[in-house]
Order: structure tokens, then sequence, then C-alpha cells
């Protein structure tokens, strides 16, 4: 099991659910949350993260704003998770994964995979922070398309996935050409365990490219 552990970042003391895998990491990874917060999916996902051998970091992004965040799914769980991600900002979220990076350094190698909110986090991390990363459903990536990768980034969507349009995930193709894009018979939130979008096939396929990618990138 995990545990909470605080992290120290350019907008205060951010807390941050670690998960240690049993030997020597493979490397490390930041993990960055949906809208919801680090809930009991975003730990569980960090938790598997270690099973398959890397120490995974899961930053508490909204602390700078509101402390132990954990959301539902319901409307408002949305309502409040799109608010607090609109006052953090994506500069801030940088500046946290960054920092979040940098704790883990020792360890190795460091990747980030996000979901959601967080798959256009781990996009930037990419592009402005030179970490290998892989982005899930992230809707909020169009802006930055157009920016020159310091470091490979690999995409997964759900093709039913009403936010994220074919023509917008052919925009990931057209204007990052060198990077891999997957799409999946699925809804948004495929790879949550959690509510109706869950495919456990989607999933189980994302995961085992994403494990994929990190082996080569991180090691």
């Amino acid at each position: 099991m995990g545990q909470w552990i605080q992290l120290q970042t350019p907008h205060g003391t951010v807390a941050g659910w670690q998960a240690e895998p049993a030997g020597k990491p493979l490397g490390a990874l930041v993990v960055v949350q949906e809208i919801f917060g680090v809930n009991a999916h975003v730990r569980s996902v960090a938790e598997e993260f270690a099973i398959e051998g890397y120490l995974a970091l899961a930053p508490a992004y909204y602390d700078p704003i509101e402390a132990g965040v954990e959301l539902g799914y319901d409307d408002a769980g949305y309502a409040h998770g799109k608010t607090l991600a609109t006052q953090l900002g994506l500069q801030a979220a940088q500046d946290i994964t960054a920092a979040a990076a940098d704790v883990l350094a020792v360890h190795g190698r460091v990747g980030t995979v996000g979901y959601c909110w967080g798959g256009t986090v781990a996009l930037l991390a990419a592009l402005r922070l030179g970490l290998p990363s892989v982005s899930y459903y992230g809707a909020r990536n169009l802006p930055f398309l157009g920016e020159k990768p310091l470091a490979p980034v690999m995409f997964h969507f759900g093709e039913r996935d009403r936010s994220i349009p074919p023509e917008m995930v052919q925009q990931h193709r057209d204007l990052l050409p060198q990077m891999a894009v997957y799409t999946y018979p699925a809804g948004h939130g495929f790879n949550r365990d959690v509510g109706d979008d869950y495919d456990p096939a989607s999933a189980r396929l994302a995961q085992r490219r994403t494990l994929e990618f990190f082996a080569r990138q991180l090691a």
C-alpha cells in the first residue's frame, strides 16, 4: 500500500500519494489526476504502476486551493472539479509536476501519465519539461499541439468520447505525426473502473501499451 507524503512546490506544500514497488524501481512516474482529485481510483492507479515496478507519485494538485479534495463522479463532483481545475490553471499544474519529478529523479528516469484533465498536464510535461508522458483522453490538448516536444508522448482516446470527436483526435496525428495515437471502442473515461464508461478490454490494452512505452523511455 502507498502512503501520503508532503511535496514542496512553488505553490506551497502539496500532498502526494506515493506507491513503491517491491524491489528497485524500474523508473518513476508522476500520476496526474482527473478533475476529481486524488481519490480512491487515482490512488489505485498509482498502486497498479507500483505493482509493475515503478515508483508512482500522485500529487494532490488542488491543494494550493483546497486541501484533501476527493470528489465523486456525479454532477456536483464534476462541477466542483472543473471549477478547481480552472482556478489552479495549467501553469501551476506544470509547476507541481516539475516539483514532483525533481523529487522522484533520485529513483531513476521520470515520466508522467495523466487522465482527462491530467492527460493535458501530462502532454505539457512532455512538451515543456522533457518528461516522457502518456496522455489519456486529454480534452484540453489542442492549443498546445503546435509546440515542439522535448520528449515523446503517447495518446489514448475513446472513439465514443463526445468531448473529443474524431477530428480532434486527427489533429493530434496531423500536428504530432511522430507520436503514437491510439483509439479504442469506448467512451471518455474508459480506464476508470468507476462509472458507465469503463471498458476493461480497452483499459488493459492501453495499459499494456503504456507499460511498453515506459519500458522503452525510462530504461
